[in-house]
């Protein structure tokens, strides 16, 4: 999700982002506006970006409500003109949100509530102006911009409703095709189809001279690539072991050592995350940030005054995947050691995962030149 995203803080826990090209739609608007030439044009274009703005806000937020509801565990939204896409917290959120009631309760909540709120708006500006036209076309634009608020709530309802992957009727058509061909093949298969009906939605819009069908149909390519780099990523980490991507050359740090010391230490190392450990025994883990924070606001003390003793382990053989769950399971992890025989024997911070990968995938690459020569 962070490939191409801004990140717009912390709502209840989960992490809210935003696409880049999201907020680049506004130029588009703005644009779209000018050429109208209408009074106002620019102003009225940025008005019909915030208008679609709303119209996603009022998906997610149904969205959440359900997500809530069911009990479901959010890492993290990233937020694209045609809807947002969940992160899951654990396996146990990912999977029942989609198999069983669930998945259809979450495909639901979108479209209906930017339906309902276009029948709200529908009444509430019928009864202050009766004679607003709202079967005129151009449907969405920026010189009525009262007409566009319904339609795009009825719009991004009913572009859920195509069976393009990864909108709402796309994700369960890939449930479908899961228990057929399995989750892997199923995912690819369903980015694949839409990419396609979004390349076809383009390319339509172009013919009918529809900029909102090339837009729509140029984000769904971006999901559904998004999408597909996900369920990629996912596939590569689900067989990585912990021992091949872990740091084995790495500093402790004792819990009897003085802040001072510590932080001594942290100059000499790259590490951002220690281990604590007494003897061979794990007792904690404690960051470099800590560290500074404990010094400038207590003055000099022992590390295991300050050190978290919430953490968890990992075994050499455990695969990267759960590790990853683990790290970004919202509780704050930023290392997880890995142990075997009660002894630490390597670590893995969000700090080395990405270069450790890049080298491994470089390695696999390497081995496989080196067997087929």
């Amino acid at each position: 999700m962070r490939g191409w995203s801004i990140p717009l803080g912390r709502w209840m826990g989960v992490e809210l982002r935003v696409h880049t090209f999201f907020l680049l739609l506004a130029a588009v608007c703005v644009g779209l506006g000018a050429s109208e030439n209408v009074p106002g044009g620019k102003t009225r274009g940025l008005v019909l970006f915030a208008i679609l703005a709303i119209a996603v806000v009022v998906r997610e937020t149904a969205r959440l409500l359900v997500a809530a509801w069911m009990g479901l565990r959010l890492r993290a939204i990233l937020l694209l003109p045609i809807g947002g896409f969940f992160a899951y917290a654990n396996p146990e959120s990912q999977e029942l949100a989609t198999n069983g009631g669930g998945q259809y309760a979450l495909a639901a909540a979108g479209p209906l509530a930017n339906a309902l709120t276009a029948l709200v708006l529908m009444g509430m500006f019928l009864g202050v102006a009766p004679n607003i036209d709202l079967l005129g076309f151009p449907l969405v634009s920026a010189g009525h911009l009262l007409r566009a608020a319904i339609w795009m709530m009825v719009g991004l309802a009913a572009l859920h409703l195509l069976p393009a992957y990864p909108l709402d009727c796309g994700r369960l058509l890939r449930t479908n095709f899961a228990q057929k061909y399995g989750a892997g093949q199923a995912s690819r298969a369903a980015a694949g189809l839409g990419q396609l009906l979004a390349l076809g939605g383009m390319i339509g819009g172009m013919l009918l001279h529809s900029p909102w069908l090339i837009i729509a149909g140029f984000f769904i390519m971006i999901g559904a690539q998004v999408e597909e780099q996900g369920v990629s990523f996912q596939s590569v980490v689900d067989t990585v072991q912990m021992r091949e991507v872990m740091l084995t050359d790495f500093a402790t740090l004792s819990p009897s050592d003085t802040l001072a010391d510590a932080l001594t230490r942290c100059v000499h190392s790259l590490q951002e995350d220690f281990p604590v450990v007494r003897g061979p025994q794990l007792v904690g883990v404690i960051s470099r940030q800590r560290i500074v924070d404990a010094l400038r606001s207590d003055g000099n003390g022992y590390v295991q005054s300050v050190m978290s003793r919430a953490f968890q382990v990992a075994r050499p053989d455990d695969t990267l995947g759960t590790t990853i769950r683990g790290i970004t399971a919202g509780r704050g992890l930023s290392l997880i050691p890995v142990t075997e025989s009660g002894r630490v024997v390597g670590i893995v911070s969000v700090q080395n995962l990405m270069s450790s990968m890049s080298l491994l995938a470089e390695q696999r690459r390497y081995e496989r030149e080196e067997s087929n020569e």
